[in-house]
């Protein structure tokens, strides 16, 4: 009975044009779905809204929360009154706009204080500016050539609804006409994720076309043995459209983290397209294209799908993490390297029958000893070459890897010593690596929203506030009401990163002579007399109520100290029975991202490695099947000793690095685990074994993992530093996956092959006759 892929070389060879018609067609269908992905910036890239957390703040986000866009204003004296005048008109006009709740700044103060008229002199001006508060007029007016105007959205739009607003008060400012010398510069969190979501496009088409250069220069360098070498490159394109358009379709979002999905994918990807074309070329040499493009479909294709799974597996370990950008970026790569698995095993038999494939005119040795190294299995006998040949160079190399192999087998103790103890050090060098989780140091530090956050952050302090949700039976009850009070007094006494407190409770005692009543008939009352827009912003029917802290501008790593003292705190000041307090927020959510990330590294890499011990117990059937994962271990080892070293953070991009070294790493190490398993089939001892596989692959494993290094470094080339830095270690740990392959790997087989072939050491240890 045919086999799967027999099936499907049979029918290239038969209905070329039915195959090549069905692949334009899913290709079109990708072209489609490519239209249809979006980027996303938001809180959902970092928290999932199914769990209780994410619900809690998707909840608040949608009743109480509204995103507040900033307007500076920027001129030689912003309190002239012309400019003051255009100001006022600026946000009546703005006011009037869909979706905005409100738009407040010193205008609005000044009318206040002088009758609801705006000054019209300077005299005016400065006699109104006497009688503001000092610490009032400074928040709003930190100097005469500055100004900030609030304009606060209404709670629950959606990110792509902000995005319009932005574009309408864009354009409305654009025709309005402002005096000389006026600038007006729109800030705050929809602008910071607009601009975000900008660069984010921008720095992906970057990094894809820097990876797809360093592959034509990486596949053009080592690649020349054959016909048509850039069509890998080609390939590899084709398996990228694919991925984006399987995004488009199924709703995959792109986020800052999916964004290094693609040099990464690309990296991986080169290899299986090298691989077939490579198969593809050497059974052209001694058989017709039918005959090649069934050994190539047939016998390649399992092989490759062995270390396409194993890698995948790695990738699929992200799934568990708890932090969706994460989890995308696990899907991402699990999408692309199976969208290049199946291009490069279709368009290089397709590509053959319809160019009428030849193999290229051979210039020298080199050429054959390329194109027997390349192979999946490496070469079934010892190439032949002349004495000074061209080909010496590769021949030189892959007899010092044996060379080293044999001694490496030889000596094994030692050697696993060393790399274990180095191992064994950078897994505790790794629990001293720092967590981020500040949104701001992801992004490029001069890009204009990022600059402009600053700056109103350095004009009235910080902008976001920590919510305290307070639920129970009864939340305008006379006891939760003087509880909130007191729960907000005591923080403000106590906490010195709280500036300030506001609730229901606040309205209540504005409107009431500064007291809480104290009947339910006098709150009612009270109640009644403030505008529903007030209270929607602190109240939820009479069963849910929040408590919003303002707080100074802080380090992550201090929030997170306060958040967690401030949960403490309201345990320790117990509310009135039945009633549920919780912190929530977006500094809460990025605090809490800290822990994620802590916790979630170590998950995936555990679920890496028993989903590929799982995958290998599998196909392999029998224990030494492990045996690929032991220099894995230690390269998650050494990863953690080299971002110490470094001074690299753990962020939501680099914790995906242990689960990615072990799906990287396995296609080498299972590489040489088979070629040796092979040669110990021929009869050969386990030393021969050892030298033979790492002599014969070795340099297929050396040229996959350079390619592979051309991919993933164009992620330092990103402007994004999040991306960049996770670009700097994973050429590091591609280098740290053939080192394990090379030199580990033959200690390795060398201790488990006593157990389990204990047959071939033994022949090994008797001398010749």
């Amino acid at each position: 009975m045919k086999t799967p892929y027999e099936r499907l070389a049979d029918a290239i060879n038969a209905h070329t044009a039915v195959v090549f018609g069905v692949a334009m067609a899913v290709f079109l269908i990708a072209l489609f779905g490519l239209s249809m992905v979006t980027m996303e910036t938001g809180d959902d890239t970092y928290i999932d809204k199914d769990t209780p957390r994410g619900a809690l703040l998707s909840h608040y986000k949608d009743t109480y929360g509204s995103d507040a866009i900033m307007l500076i204003f920027e001129c030689d004296d912003v309190t002239d009154p012309a400019v003051l005048k255009y100001i006022d008109r600026l946000e009546e006009t703005i006011r009037r706009e869909r979706y905005i709740d409100s738009a407040s700044g010193i205008t609005d103060m000044m009318k206040q204080i002088n009758g609801g008229v705006l000054p019209s002199s300077v005299a005016e001006v400065s006699a109104i500016k006497s009688a503001i508060p000092a610490a009032t007029l400074e928040r709003y007016l930190p100097s005469s050539m500055m100004t900030i105007t609030g304009v606060t959205l209404e709670p629950g739009i959606q990110s792509t609804v902000q995005q319009q607003v932005l574009d309408n008060i864009r354009t409305i400012i654009s025709i309005s006409s402002p005096p000389p010398g006026l600038t007006v510069t729109v800030s705050g969190t929809p602008a910071f994720s607009q601009e975000m979501g900008q660069e984010m496009g921008s720095s992906m088409g970057i990094l894809i076309m820097a990876a797809m250069l360093l592959m034509l220069l990486a596949v053009s360098t080592l690649f020349s043995h054959v016909r048509y070498r850039l069509l890998p490159v080609a390939i590899v394109a084709v398996g990228v459209i694919l991925t984006f358009g399987l995004m488009g379709l199924f709703g995959i979002p792109i986020s800052m983290t999916v964004i290094g999905a693609f040099p990464v994918l690309i990296g991986i990807g080169i290899d299986y397209a090298i691989q077939f074309h490579t198969r593809f070329d050497e059974e052209m040499q001694h058989g017709t294209i039918p005959q090649a493009v069934k050994a190539t479909v047939a016998n390649s294709g399992p092989s490759v799908l062995i270390a396409m799974l194993a890698t995948s597996l790695g990738f699929i370990a992200m799934f568990l993490a708890p932090i969706p950008m994460i989890a995308d970026f696990g899907v991402t790569c699990v999408i692309g390297v199976v969208c290049c698995y199946l291009s490069a095993l279709i368009i290089v038999p397709l590509f053959g029958i319809i160019t009428k494939y030849r193999v290229k005119e051979k210039t020298g040795v080199l050429d054959d000893v390329a194109a027997c190294e390349l192979d999946w299995k490496g070469c079934e006998t010892e190439p032949f070459h002349k004495k000074g040949s061209r080909g010496s160079l590769t021949e030189h190399y892959n007899r010092a890897l044996g060379s080293v192999a044999l001694k490496i087998a030889k000596n094994p103790v030692p050697v696993l010593l060393i790399f274990g103890l180095v191992a064994l050090v950078g897994f505790q060098m790794d629990t001293r690596v720092p967590v981020n989780a500040d949104q701001d140091t992801f992004v490029p530090s001069d890009m204009p929203a990022l600059l402009d956050m600053e700056k109103v952050t350095r004009t009235m302090g910080s902008t976001t506030s920590i919510p305290v949700m307070v639920t129970g039976d009864d939340v305008l009850s006379a006891d939760t009401l003087k509880w909130i009070d007191g729960f907000a007094t005591y923080e403000l006494e106590r906490n010195d990163k709280i500036t300030g407190a506001s609730s229901i409770v606040t309205l209540i005692k504005q409107y009431n002579n500064g007291v809480i009543p104290d009947t339910e008939a006098g709150v009612r009352d009270v109640l009644s007399t403030i505008p529903e827009d007030s209270k929607g912003r602190y109240l939820n029917g009479n069963m849910e109520a929040a408590i919003l802290f303002s707080t100074v501008d802080m380090e992550m790593d201090t929030a997170r100290s306060m958040i967690e003292n401030l949960v403490k705190e309201a345990a320790w000041y117990p509310a009135p029975p039945g009633t549920t307090v919780r912190v929530t927020g977006s500094t809460e959510m990025f605090a809490a991202l800290m822990d994620d990330i802590t916790n979630s590294k170590t998950t995936m890499v555990i679920a890496g490695f028993v989903l590929i011990l799982g995958f290998l117990l599998l196909v392999y059937r029998k224990f030494n099947a492990v045996t690929p994962l032991i220099p894995i271990v230690m390269i998650v080892g050494w990863n953690g000793a080299i971002m110490y070293l470094l001074g690299l953070d753990y962020t939501p991009m680099t914790a995906t690095l242990g689960s990615m070294t072990i799906g990287v790493a396995s296609e080498y190490t299972i590489l040489i685990m088979e070629r040796c398993e092979e040669e110990l089939a021929r009869g050969l001892n386990i030393y021969e074994a050892i030298q033979t596989a790492v002599q014969k692959i070795g340099m297929a494993i050396t040229v996959s993992g350079m390619t592979t290094v051309f991919g993933f470094s164009a992620l330092t080339l990103s402007a994004f530093n999040i991306i960049s830095n996770f670009g700097i270690v994973t050429v590091i740990t591609v280098g740290f996956s053939l080192v394990g392959a090379i030199l580990v790997m033959p200690a390795v087989l060398a201790v488990m092959y006593r157990f389990s072939h204990p047959h071939a050491v033994n022949a090994a240890e008797i001398p010749a006759a």
